[in-house]
């Protein structure tokens, strides 16, 4: 009898010590989304929902020196928004339960920064939901926001292979995709080249409307045609064929 009023205070004392404002735990699932600037822009507005354990981490790419700012808007006053340096999955640059909604600040890295958007413990433990917008810049130098995890990663609706070309005068040949889907035949197909860069396409309604080019890039020359349900691509001395089915799934 001893014994299990012992463990049931031992119980009671963990359960004390873990508080109910923490995030949902880091064990749960991710969700991760890859944010690509539209061409010539340099922020972007995101729309989401989180329900009870639901994380979301909103992966994009940036240099050191350059300025990221992070505004969030919601629905409940439990979530909130961590931001994440590379290589890291836990320790954050910024911590939105004790700072608050609003995140500015200058980079010190090169590399994929994720903001995760969570709610915190208590709100997860009742399954309550939240509508959030986060309004995320990057400023300062040529903004390398473009970069995304590697076609294959968390976070595309498919994957799969696309005709390309990286230099002039060289075959097609093949290289990896992942494309992120938002209906109505708008998308962003991220293609990884043989030697690992990665270059965004954008499609709206359809049909394409630029690549992620910075200063990095040079003026590179940008054109697109269309040969059935093909969309040819040139940026630069690359080449993209980029079918129809990519873009809407068919």
């Amino acid at each position: 009898m001893r014994y299990m009023i012992a463990v049931g205070f031992l119980a009671l004392v963990m359960g004390a010590v873990l508080p109910i404002g923490s995030p949902a735990s880091a064990a749960e699932e991710i969700k991760t989304v890859p944010v690509h600037f539209k061409h010539g822009k340099s922020s972007a507005t995101l729309s989401g929902h989180v329900t009870g354990r639901e994380t979301i981490d909103y992966v994009l790419g940036a240099k050191a020196g350059q300025e990221m700012s992070v505004t969030m808007k919601t629905s409940n006053g439990s979530n909130y928004f961590n931001v994440l340096p590379p290589g890291s999955n836990e320790e954050g640059i910024f911590t939105g339960s004790s700072e608050g909604d609003k995140f500015r600040g200058t980079l010190s890295k090169d590399g994929d920064y994720k903001i995760r958007v969570y709610l915190m413990r208590n709100a997860a433990r009742r399954n309550e939901k939240a509508e959030f917008t986060l309004e995320v810049a990057i400023t300062g130098g040529a903004h390398a926001a473009q970069a995304a995890p590697a076609a294959g990663a968390g976070g595309f609706d498919a994957t799969g292979k696309v005709p390309c070309a990286t230099a002039a005068g060289q075959p097609m040949g093949q290289c990896d995709f992942g494309v992120t889907r938002e209906g109505g035949g708008t998308a962003t197909v991220t293609v990884t080249m043989p030697d690992g860069r990665t270059r965004a396409l954008f499609f709206e309604g359809g049909k394409f409307t630029g690549a992620d080019v910075s200063q990095a890039d040079g003026d590179l020359a940008i054109k697109a045609s269309r040969e059935a349900d093909l969309t040819l691509i040139r940026v630069g001395p690359e080449r993209y064929e980029v079918p129809e089915a990519v873009i809407s799934g068919g």
